[in-house]
């Protein structure tokens, strides 16, 4: 297990989206401890395998002392929503009010191959509803409205991290159909 860096606003890995996961092998183990690690350590609710530099639909959650994962997630979310702060590792150091569905039935798998339903509402589906929008290649300040976004979007370019070249590292998983994800 290894903590990674985490990729900012900016990289392009993060509106990508991502591919399925085939193999559930040692390779996804090793990842979803790696992500779990990484968003331990940052600290965050969630991490997603591209936020990590790895093109692949996988996410960990960290709320209310529950640590869990899904992998190739699809989401069933409630009519009814919720409006509060979120943030993102991706974007530090900033949150805005975004508009989220209250509850969520994830469908998928562990890493083990086995199926997996989560339900949750609250923060637990924020979070849900939050990484695999990165999983599709969007961010969740895509999700804010018109003026906030556009309050958003300033106060990233105002950010001291923004427009630094960013520290790549290269992943340890494979990123690439047919090398053994």
């Amino acid at each position: 297990m290894t903590v990674q860096p985490i990729r900012l606003f900016g990289d392009p890995v993060l509106r990508t989206p991502a591919s399925p996961v085939v193999n559930f092998d040692a390779e996804l183990r090793r990842l979803v401890k790696d992500l779990t690690e990484t968003m331990l350590d940052a600290p965050g609710a969630g991490l997603a395998a591209p936020q990590i530099g790895v093109g692949l639909r996988v996410f960990t959650w960290n709320v209310d002392g529950e640590v869990g994962h899904l992998v190739n997630p699809e989401l069933t979310l409630s009519e009814e929503t919720q409006h509060g702060e979120e943030g993102c590792l991706s974007i530090p150091d900033l949150a805005f009010d975004c508009t989220r569905a209250l509850s969520v039935v994830a469908r998928g798998f562990s890493m083990h191959g086995e199926p997996v339903t989560i339900q949750g509402s609250d923060l637990l589906a924020r979070a849900i509803q939050h990484e695999t929008d990165h999983l599709d290649g969007v961010l969740f300040v895509q999700r804010l409205d018109a003026e906030t976004r556009k309050a958003a979007m300033k106060a990233i370019r105002e950010s001291d991290w923004f427009g630094a070249p960013p520290t790549i590292k290269v992943s340890p998983h494979p990123t690439a159909p047919g090398l053994g994800l």
